[in-house]
């Protein structure tokens, strides 16, 4: 299996953030963080940077929204033409009709569930999303330490999706390196969001680094 590597331009320079997404061109997917300032306290960008930032990058835009309303705000940056739409389970009254919401308008619709969240309720409605991610840290600002305590959620994921024999992507988000994306991928992880591990020095290589540590499970189960 071939792991995706989508780097977080929250680790980029936001005062050169064109540059920045070039930088990551062997990526395949970006991560990108949107925060309002309440749901978490951290507050990044919206709507008219992220459809900016989908027409110069040159990998498709994985969304990671944290913020209030998801229900009424998830479809809205579906719109902007970007690949994939995550919203904070935490945040949505209705968290199926706001992934239909996201498919419906053009995108690939993903859950996030927070160290905390009881993903079982998300488990029974698999067929809903695209992918589930699973965070390994709390949500709001980079740079936290990996939280191995929710491998055990991820590989309830990993598992549910096996039985139901339907294409959801796993994704973890938060700490990885290049040893914990090897306990990630170990549990199911098969999107994996990098931050200073990929901005941290050379995006090329360090792509190429997180790359070569996942295909040593591979290798080795």
């Amino acid at each position: 299996m071939s792991i995706r590597i989508s780097p977080s331009i929250l680790s980029a320079d936001f005062a050169n953030l064109e540059r920045d997404l070039q930088r990551i061109s062997t990526a395949d997917l970006v991560h990108v963080d949107v925060m309002d300032g309440h749901f978490v306290p951290n507050l990044t960008l919206g709507l008219p940077v992220v459809q900016r930032l989908g027409e110069v990058s040159p990998v498709p835009l994985d969304l990671h929204l944290m913020i209030d309303d998801a229900d009424r705000w998830a479809p809205r940056y579906a719109e902007t033409g970007a690949f994939s739409v995550t919203f904070s389970a935490e945040a949505a009254v209705d968290p199926v009709s706001t992934a239909r919401a996201i498919r419906s308008n053009g995108a690939r619709a993903s859950v996030a569930v927070k160290p905390g969240t009881d993903l079982e309720p998300y488990l029974q409605t698999l067929d809903a999303y695209d992918m589930i991610l699973v965070m390994t840290v709390e949500p709001g600002f980079g740079g936290q330490s990996f939280m191995p305590e929710t491998m055990t959620k991820l590989a309830r994921a990993r598992d549910a999706v096996r039985a139901s024999g339907l294409d959801v992507w796993l994704e973890v988000d938060g700490g990885i390196t290049t040893e914990t994306i090897v306990t990630a991928v170990e549990n199911g992880a098969d999107t994996v969001v990098a931050g200073s591990a990929v901005y941290g020095g050379s995006p090329v290589d360090n792509i190429a680094a997180l790359r070569a540590a996942a295909a040593t499970v591979a290798l080795t189960s």
